[in-house]
């Protein structure tokens, strides 16, 4: 069914709503509407985001770091002096930076000044082994690493840098940008994170780096060279760079502000609680602020009582999550929910968000959340709910602004899926990768004729909603039955005392696989392993049925704060071992 290919049956005027606000009449959009209705998306660079903003509003707040706040004067001049100092020290057009950091204004500074020059960004996750850190040094050859004055993260960099994995270490004070009274608590209360300098050679302190005039050589870019190498979580394997290009990166923001409706005069505000080196944050937070001129309000990890208090202080416009924000909002007491009447929508992301979770938070806060769908190797936004339009309940909505999904038969791509039927969901459109950094058969692999291989099962129906079954390799092999642990989790969510829910696969003698559930549920609410098995007896077939209940205060989660099947698979593989 070649028809099913395309899947423009919703017009983009009904999937994209205007959203309040008065528009910018003279705004240069980054996009355009053909002769057929789909939107374009033309080439261009990352950089032009900074410099556009630089230029059209220098006067307004880029930044806001626990009440300190620059300028995108400001910011623009940073950008420039980082670039310099850079230049100066070696750093060429094609050298990769490793970015090491929690949110914070360094994070944005340096991220454009590497762009500048041409080089590219990895985003590094603070929260990786040694080991781990090793393989991305080594696999992406990286040159520099901006690091924070945090002991742990230091540590294990400097032991890397001191092995001859990379030339010099960046290091980011926090004493440098934090307001006076955050400064004080964070020399006496956090000695013990504090670092200590073996190797002064190894570093450069980043005020000397921008301690110059700025004006950088410039640099001739083009819009199809690599910007970010973003490695995927390596839950299937060894961690993989995908190439994520200028234009690709800028082509998903642009499908943003499509999918919000265009420009408005009135300054955006967004909270920027979501780590910036995730792929979900690098273009709906740091990225879409920027472009829109808006202002980053930036914490570095999700605490509730830092974020309460922040919301309070700056009321965000724009709230980006993932599933478990909402849940940890859905557990302040009664009168706690903060108040979010300056938000139009929360978009969530990283993971799919249950029903039910999505539901409480919308009663609670009278603000709506809509579900989005993406991946690293997709920049990473493939479908979201409307807006303002209509959400269908547990969809991941319609194709973006100027992307193709497919649906097809995993066994046999070459078998396109009518609507409604089941298949790997695939996608078309200009915001996906070049390819696997160093990597030519996995980018092979990763691809049908073009189209980028999710891995996910989906279905779209008559409206060309997306709705996700499960991953390919996450399914439970039961006795030669497909079970998708989602089907599980999503019926365990339908019980009121379940705050968090994760199904995976464990070995069985008879079955080959079975399938057990791990549960957080609220507490004092007294949920029982037979009660709630009893509660899903109706919801469930006897295959799905979960053989075993594991309670526990809390599920393992991600730096990002998704919930993290990996941890629980491994934890379960070395208790079957030992």
């Amino acid at each position: 069914m070649e028809q099913g290919a395309a899947w423009k049956v919703q017009p983009p005027g009904e999937m994209i709503h205007e959203r309040p606000g008065t528009p910018i009449p003279d705004y240069p959009l980054p996009y355009y509407v053909d002769e057929a209705g789909e939107y374009v998306f033309p080439p261009r660079l990352l950089t032009s985001l900074i410099e556009n903003a630089v230029t059209r509003w220098p006067e307004r707040n880029a930044i806001d770091y626990f009440g300190r706040c620059w300028t995108y004067g400001e910011l623009g001049d940073l950008v420039d002096r980082a670039a310099r100092g850079l230049q100066d020290r070696g750093f060429k057009q094609g050298d990769r930076f490793g970015l090491c950091l929690g949110n914070s204004p360094y994070h944005v500074v340096l991220y454009f000044a590497v762009l500048k020059l041409g080089g590219i960004v990895v985003n590094l996750n603070p929260l990786y082994t040694e080991s781990e850190m090793e393989h991305l040094l080594k696999d992406a050859g990286i040159k520099m690493v901006a690091v924070p004055e945090v002991r742990f993260v230091h540590e294990k960099l400097e032991h890397l840098a001191a092995k001859g994995l990379v030339e010099k270490l960046v290091l980011c004070r926090m004493r440098d940008i934090l307001p006076w009274l955050q400064n004080a608590g964070f020399r006496l209360l956090r000695r013990k994170d504090h670092i200590r300098i073996s190797r002064p050679d190894l570093h450069i302190d980043v005020r000397d780096l921008c301690d110059n005039g700025g004006s950088p050589d410039p640099v001739t870019i083009d819009p199809d060279d690599v910007a970010v190498l973003q490695y995927t979580g390596g839950t299937t394997g060894i961690p993989k760079g995908a190439m994520l290009t200028h234009a690709s990166l800028a082509a998903n923001c642009g499908m943003m502000l499509a999918h919000f409706g265009g420009m408005v005069e009135e300054q955006q505000r967004t909270l920027g609680v979501l780590p910036m080196f995730h792929v979900f944050a690098l273009t709906s937070v740091l990225n879409f602020a920027i472009e829109m001129g808006g202002e980053l309000v930036l914490l570095p990890r999700f605490e509730m009582k830092q974020v309460l208090a922040t919301i309070k202080r700056k009321p965000p416009t724009q709230v980006y999550g993932v599933p478990t924000i909402w849940s940890a909002f859905n557990s302040l007491p009664e009168g706690k929910m903060p108040d979010l009447s300056t938000v139009a929508c929360c978009i969530s992301g990283g993971a799919p968000l249950p029903l039910e979770v999505r539901q409480e938070f919308e009663a609670r806060s009278g603000t709506r959340v809509v579900e989005g769908y993406g991946l690293s190797e997709a920049s990473p936004i493939i479908t979201c709910n409307p807006l303002f339009g209509r959400v269908k309940d547990n969809s991941a909505g319609p194709r973006f602004p100027g992307t193709t999904l497919e649906i097809r038969d995993p066994e046999n791509p070459e078998h396109l899926c009518g609507t409604g039927e089941r298949g790997e969901v695939m996608a078309r459109g200009p915001q996906l990768m070049k390819g696997y950094w160093n990597n030519p058969e996995a980018t092979e692999k990763t691809f049908y004729k073009g189209a980028l291989r999710t891995a996910d099962i989906g279905y779209v129906d008559e409206d060309g909603y997306l709705f996700l079954v499960d991953r390919i390799k996450d399914l439970i092999l039961c006795s030669g039955y497909n079970v998708y642990p989602r089907v599980i989790e999503d019926a365990a969510y339908q019980h009121p005392d379940v705050l968090e829910a994760v199904a995976i696969g464990i070995p069985d003698k008879y079955r080959g696989q079975a399938p057990k559930l791990f549960i957080a549920a609220r507490e004092g609410s007294g949920l029982t392993p037979e009660k709630l098995e009893e509660f899903l007896a109706i919801r469930l077939n006897r295959i799905e049925m979960p053989d075993e209940f594991e309670f526990r205060e809390s599920l393992p989660k991600t730096m990002i704060g998704k919930l993290s099947k990996k941890d629980l698979v491994e934890e379960e593989e070395a208790k079957r071992r030992g």
